[in-house]
């Protein structure tokens, strides 16, 4: 990744593009579908700045399944000036960190639908949002082996794919980020790739019928309002273990 420059620092905007008036994770509709599933909205942030929040993901895949969001309007991280790339990298470092701590590892899975355009690249949400997951169960061998194969990626790549209007699909899994053509996927199609590989290469039950993985599908559901909890209980006790480990060095 290329150093921050001044030049990005005085010309990245605070905000990019204004929100849509039916943007879910804007103001004021933000927890919305929390609080329609009964799940705790802003009291299930885990952590804050003035940038980014994290939260567990409403319709988790697994437990430990986060978003790292926006604070102000972005339509993907390829709008992200070189400030605020680099604080969405300090964030992941820090979710590693926490999954160690809460899942005895800090291998982690992240990716996110880049739109160019609204809903490209597989995206339903056209709010910058990265997805966490804990573990590296597979995704990109899912992925690739459904065509978009992908290459090294950084600030610059991603950004530069925007800025052609060209969408995307970005992935990190084993510590390697890659970039994938997101022109023609599916929405959620990462998602479902996720589902596909923790379910161990399967997203159909024995009699043929497909298992849900679609965000929509899933919320409010009682397993998932549960594997949130349990992500909630699990996530906030290794913070207090993180900021603890923190103060004392």
């Amino acid at each position: 990744m290329r150093p921050v420059v001044l030049e990005d620092a005085l010309t990245e905007p605070s905000e990019r593009d204004g929100p849509a008036a039916d943007c879910v994770l804007c103001p004021p509709l933000r927890f919305r579908f929390n609080d329609m599933a009964g799940l705790p909205g802003g009291a299930a942030v885990l952590a804050a700045d003035a940038d980014f929040f994290l939260m567990p993901d409403l319709a988790p895949l697994a437990d430990g399944h986060l978003l790292l969001v926006t604070e102000a309007h972005h339509p993907s991280a390829g709008t992200f000036g070189g400030r605020m790339w680099a604080r969405a990298c300090v964030w992941r470092g820090r979710i590693a960190r926490i999954y160690r701590e809460a899942y005895g590892t800090g291998e982690l899975v992240m990716f996110e639908h880049g739109p160019a355009s609204p809903q490209g690249g597989g995206a339903c949400i056209d709010h910058a949002h990265w997805h966490f997951l804990p573990g590296s169960p597979g995704v990109r061998a899912v992925v690739e082996r459904s065509g978009p194969h992908g290459v090294p990626a950084d600030h610059d790549s991603v950004r530069d794919r925007v800025r052609e209007g060209r969408s995307y699909l970005l992935l990190e899994e084993g510590e390697t980020v890659t970039l994938h053509p997101g022109e023609g996927v599916p929405s959620q199609f990462l998602r479902w790739a996720a589902a596909t590989a923790l379910l161990d290469g399967s997203v159909a039950h024995k009699d043929g019928s497909v298992r849900a993985w679609r965000w929509q599908e899933t919320f409010g559901l009682p397993e998932s309002k549960r594997s949130f909890q349990r992500t909630l209980d699990a996530l906030r006790s290794a913070l207090r273990e993180d900021q603890r480990t923190d103060s004392h060095q």
